[in-house]
């Protein structure tokens, strides 16, 4: 039996998450801001409808958000993780099989699904809608790059109301023919941008190319788009999450640093939340980077940046293990006279959990004290209570340097102070 892979994408995440708690909003432009309050990252239809564009600068277009009424938020991950759960959640429990691609994709096997898959999707589409408040496209194909390019086009098309079948479609050479070259999944600018001058301008003329050319031309990851593109799959389900190389928390400051104490305190907070990652995929890490900056675009001001790499001993878990030797690295690296814009950590080395390698001058595994139930009771505490439930003493208490989030919106499902109430 053909394979059907399904994409469902949540449509404007962020602005949809914002929008999930508050009904007032329907029908209103939203956009969402990046750390700091710096740029636009996520926007309603109406707000891309009135041209905000994406990426701009809040401080350049805030007069005319302002003036046109536009619903603006700063960016409110906790809630945005949590509802990315939720969908998910929903996703696993109808279909057989589903690879979560990032915070608001998933690809879905509707191979073999009763009714069709069509009629499958829109009943799982109104199924999210109805649990969760976010409105989903669903795209579907025989292969993944065509059930990518499907979702597209259900997104697009208004007449498709939200759900696309390619391999039901009475002209998917149209389709085709409608896809720019540079929408494709797999085709990067620079190959889009060599495609463009020879011609090649949209998905149906890339898929009549030969083979051998674009094998020797964009690699055997190109020769995959151009065979999944014909309807053969070459990308299967992912057996599960794919663990990372290195795992990196930085974040510009919501006000200068220019105190050791500041940057100490800012170092163990990231830390802490790249050792949680780590220890979620269960691996361990042996090296630790961390790094400072001015603002480099402050001109006329001192300007210093600097990266340090610290080896550990032993593989490991273990924050506070991770704090200790990250701050005593940015000791070495902060130089007083400097105001800092930016600071971050980086884990590289990083090794299965139960199949590191091990030291040959470190105690053995069974005459070691173990750390894991520590990390794991931290781990649950903040898991079942919120983050930061349980948090370290070496990220500090008033925190001056975090960043700005002045038009944060309530963390509906996760704190509960910050609960929705209803009067």
């Amino acid at each position: 039996m053909p394979k059907s892979y399904a994409l469902i994408d949540c449509n404007n995440f962020y602005a949809s998450c914002e929008r999930a708690f508050r009904p007032d909003l329907v029908g209103r432009p939203v956009v969402v801001l990046s750390n700091n309050d710096g740029c636009v990252i996520a926007r309603s239809n109406e707000a891309k409808d009135m041209g905000v564009p994406m990426g701009a600068p809040y401080y350049k277009c805030r007069s005319m958000l302002e003036r046109r009424g536009v619903a603006v938020f700063s960016s409110n991950y906790a809630l945005y993780g949590d509802m990315s759960a939720r969908v998910m959640k929903i996703l696993t429990r109808f279909c057989p099989e589903v690879e979560i691609y990032s915070i608001d994709e998933a690809f879905c096997d509707l191979t073999g699904i009763q009714g069709g898959a069509e009629a499958f999707g829109r009943k799982l589409r109104a199924t999210v809608h109805a649990w969760t408040g976010i409105p989903v496209s669903v795209g579907v194909g025989p292969t993944k790059t065509l059930a990518k390019l499907a979702n597209r086009f259900a997104k697009k098309q208004e007449r498709c109301r939200g759900v696309f079948d390619f391999g039901a479609s009475p002209a998917p050479d149209l389709v085709l023919q409608w896809t720019e070259i540079g929408d494709v999944w797999g085709i990067g600018p620079r190959h889009a941008k060599r495609l463009r001058k020879m011609g090649v301008t949209n998905a149906l003329k890339f898929r009549e190319l030969k083979r051998n050319w674009v094998k020797k031309k964009m690699t055997v990851a190109g020769l995959q788009t151009l065979l999944e593109l014909r309807g053969w799959p070459c990308l299967d389900f992912a057996m599960g999450p794919v663990g990372k190389k290195t795992i990196v928390s930085s974040r510009s400051f919501g006000h200068p640093v220019t105190s050791l104490e500041d940057m100490l305190e800012a170092t163990a907070k990231y830390m802490t939340r790249a050792v949680e990652k780590l220890r979620k995929q269960r691996s361990v890490a042996s090296i630790i980077h961390v790094s400072l900056e001015t603002n480099r675009f402050k001109l006329g001001e001192p300007q210093y940046s600097d990266t340090l790499s610290i080896p550990l001993a032993i593989s490991t878990s273990h924050t506070p293990t991770f704090i200790r030797a990250a701050q005593a690295g940015m000791e070495r690296l902060f130089k007083e006279g400097y105001t800092y814009k930016k600071c971050g950590v980086m884990l590289s080395g990083l090794e299965p959990e139960h199949g590191r390698w091990l030291n040959l001058l470190a105690l053995p595994p069974a005459h070691r004290p173990s750390d894991k139930p520590l990390m794991q009771a931290v781990d649950n505490c903040n898991t079942k209570w919120g983050r930061d439930t349980v948090a370290f003493a070496a990220s500090g208490i008033r925190q001056g340097w975090k960043m700005k989030r002045e038009m944060r919106s309530p963390r509906y499902t996760t704190v509960w102070d910050e609960i929705l109430q209803v009067g």
